[in-house]
């Protein structure tokens, strides 16, 4: 499967950015899909996590109740919409899938991803 993320850009502090990644190429509605993120000089870490179906979620504690993880399996693509965005969050963001999941599992170990996007850039100026 090839993912492609979008939507990543600059935006001052407080402010919201959402982002997409649409997967072609396999089916999509059978992978957990994920969105980790890379600040320079940090390895990449995880942001949030979604199920199959999408009834199940998971984020990082330095994410929670500003980041929502979503997913249209309709149009094979996974969102992530950033509220209140801060100068820490700024890194390159990356979607992942996880083929090799049970129903309503949601992976937050980087090394359960099977498939990963090419990143988009989130600036966040203070």
């Amino acid at each position: 499967v090839q993912l492609q993320a979008s939507g990543g850009g600059l935006v001052q502090a407080g402010g919201s950015l959402g982002l997409s990644c649409t997967a072609s190429g396999r089916s999509f509605v059978s992978y957990a899909m994920g969105w980790f993120r890379q600040a320079p000089g940090k390895e990449r870490a995880f942001v949030a996590a979604i199920s199959w179906g999408g009834r199940n979620t998971d984020y990082a504690d330095s994410v929670k109740g500003r980041f929502t993880i979503s997913r249209d399996n309709a149009k094979n693509t996974v969102y992530l919409q950033m509220n209140n965005l801060k100068p820490e969050d700024t890194a390159v963001y990356y979607c992942a899938a996880d083929e090799n999941t049970v129903s309503g599992a949601v992976p937050i170990d980087i090394r359960a991803y099977d498939y990963w996007g090419q990143g988009t850039q989130v600036t966040v100026s203070s």
